[in-house]
């Protein structure tokens, strides 16, 4: 593993958007009850949980959920927001070193996570571990060649070295290290090379209502065709991928 520190307090104003997360979260459940169907029966783990607004909506649709996160005030703000649902739990966990047994999840959620670890292979080799054979993880994540950076809202802050980026940073009054280290499209297949991609990327985009994706593109827009007419050519520059994961069965 890598001798990178963990990325603490990260929780910031937009994990305090109940609405906006919520909408997100309704995203994330439209794809993956498209892919599995009836969700009620299935246990989830969610990584990267934060202030559990994501999380508190999934236990309406899941039989069991833990919602898990290295930054402590926000997973106690999301403990103490949810002491009456029953079917939802919280842990202060490092989502590298997995304090759970060998296939215990049907689902994971994984979303916009990758970038933020010090070791994202280990990150995923845990969600590979812990998931049942056939179990999915929902993986949404950010390629590093996009022209605006999401988190700091910089042009191509994660396109350019390193060493350059903390000056990028500086120079701006915007902090004086950037920790984030997003991976291109080849990287991220590399990333998740154990698993079976069902990519979601373009489907949401063809079908925004079914997926809950209307506040971003509106049907039948000139924007809709343009990103259709643009991931058909650019799919390797897409800015974020929406993949199910499946951990396929070991045919011996």
């Amino acid at each position: 593993m890598t001798n990178k520190p963990l990325q603490l307090g990260f929780s910031s104003y937009i994990a305090f958007d109940a609405q906006g997360r919520r909408q997100k979260g309704f995203k994330v459940l439209a794809i993956l009850s498209d892919y599995l169907g009836d969700l009620d029966k299935l246990t989830l783990l969610d990584i990267g949980c934060s202030t559990g607004f994501m999380t508190a909506l999934y236990a309406e649709h899941f039989r069991d959920v833990t919602g898990i996160d290295i930054d402590a005030p926000a997973v106690s703000h999301a403990a103490q927001h949810n002491t009456n649902v029953p079917n939802l739990h919280w842990l202060i966990q490092d989502s590298q070193c997995l304090g759970f047994r060998d296939a215990g999840f049907d689902v994971v959620i994984c979303t916009h996570i990758y970038e933020h670890v010090p070791d994202a292979h280990r990150l995923m080799a845990e969600i590979h571990r812990v998931l049942k054979p056939g179990g999915v993880c929902f993986f949404s994540a950010g390629n590093r060649f996009s022209l605006m950076e999401p988190h700091y809202r910089l042009p191509l802050l994660s396109v350019i070295p390193k060493w350059l980026a903390h000056r990028y940073l500086a120079l701006l009054g915007r902090g004086s290290h950037y920790y984030e280290t997003h991976l291109s499209f080849v990287g991220l297949r590399k990333l998740v090379a154990s698993f079976e991609v069902v990519d979601y990327t373009i489907r949401v985009v063809q079908e925004p209502v079914k997926f809950h994706a209307e506040d971003m593109i509106e049907p039948s827009s000139f924007k809709q065709r343009a990103l259709l007419v643009f991931l058909k050519i650019f799919y390797g520059l897409c800015p974020t991928y929406l993949w199910v994961l499946k951990k396929t069965e070991k045919v011996d």
